[in-house]
């Protein structure tokens, strides 16, 4: 199905809205404790509750903090919804984004179909920076960790595209050099959390993507990094869908492929960067959520890029609700469902018969 005037594709992406408004609505409402409706309404539009009964440890993913609180009868429900899931859920609003945004813009500007922040081993870059950071030099912040996510991102995305043959690129180079790099960062990010017994403790949930951890100061503190680099992303729109007719075309039409190039570079960085050190590596989501989207609109950027902005948290709180449900009271990492889902999808994308580039 395509969304084919301009009527309906705003009509679709009204819907789109709506339906994040429900999978919102759904995450604060459900979690590894059953809180009737009445009662997490009342928590969100009061804001009341008790801070004095302590709900798990402090530095506990969120799974396991309200696991505990079911087990011990501590916390209630007030508690459970505005410390825990409230930011959970904003977290996930931001980071889903974050990605989705980020995986159409690489496929963009790549025009590589399989193009995604943990495919070509953005992701990876960041959480060997971070890694690096929180075992070598002591930071244990986010505010610490979130510059070497960045620097980590940028210098991946640069090794990849400069491996798979810079203009020469092609889908297949591009997959292959960004592998390679995963492969040999996460083999580095294991052997530091297993020698560092310290790092292994701090980074046992973070490594295989989640949101449980998340708390408003996360949340506040990669909102403006999100914010600008989905702000350049839109912008970035007309551009992309020049440099998608070919070089010599955008340049005919006023396009500056350099400027274009770098703020894409740079979107990819903040976004990936940001997500990737508030919740750790999570892959797929960038890569299914544009071709789900382009089915949908075509292949005009203006379009792609607020589906994927809306479509994107769908898709990660999904998972997340859902890792939640299946293993009351403890959970399932949000990167290991998005993982399982995604697997799939991209077997099928490389089984395609006609893998042309975009």
């Amino acid at each position: 199905m395509r969304f084919g005037r301009v009527g309906g594709r705003a009509a679709g992406l009204l819907l789109s809205v709506l339906l994040l408004g429900v999978v919102v609505a759904a995450s604060v409402a459900l979690g590894a404790r059953s809180i009737p409706p009445d009662q997490v309404w009342d928590a969100v539009v009061g804001g009341s509750g008790s801070t004095g009964s302590p709900v798990g440890p402090p530095e506990g993913p969120e799974g396991v903090r309200e696991g505990a609180a079911v087990e011990s009868g501590t916390g209630d429900a007030a508690t459970i919804v505005l410390e825990m899931r409230v930011p959970r859920t904003l977290l996930g609003l931001l980071v889903g984004t974050a990605l989705g945004l980020a995986g159409a813009v690489m496929q963009a500007l790549t025009r590589n179909p399989l193009a995604e922040p943990g495919i070509l081993g953005v992701n990876a870059g960041a959480s060997a920076a971070v890694v690096s950071a929180i075992s070598f030099l002591g930071v244990t912040s986010l505010k610490g960790w979130i510059w070497f996510a960045f620097l980590g991102a940028a210098m991946v995305s640069v090794m990849v595209y400069a491996l798979g043959g810079s203009r020469a690129a092609t889908p297949v180079r591009l997959a292959l050099a960004g592998t390679a790099i995963t492969a040999a960062l996460y083999g580095y990010v294991n052997a530091v959390v297993l020698l560092d017994t310290a790092a292994l403790d701090r980074m046992r949930f973070w490594t295989v993507g989640s949101l449980a951890s998340a708390r408003m100061e996360t949340v506040w503190d990669i909102l403006p990094f999100v914010g600008v680099g989905c702000v350049i992303a839109l912008l970035l729109a007309r551009p992309l869908n020049a440099l998608a007719l070919g070089e010599d075309t955008a340049r005919a039409l006023g396009t500056r492929l350099t400027g274009t190039r770098v703020g894409s570079m740079l979107v990819i960085t903040l976004l990936c960067g940001a997500a990737t050190a508030a919740c750790g590596p999570i892959v797929f989501v960038g890569l299914m959520i544009p071709h789900l989207v382009r089915a949908l609109t075509g292949p005009d950027l203006r379009w792609i890029l607020p589906y994927s902005a809306v479509l994107a948290p769908v898709l990660l709180l999904s998972a997340d609700v859902l890792g939640r449900l299946l293993a009351r009271p403890g959970e399932l990492q949000v990167g290991i469902v998005t993982a399982l889902l995604g697997g799939p999808v991209f077997i099928h994308l490389v089984r395609r018969r006609r893998m042309a580039q975009l």
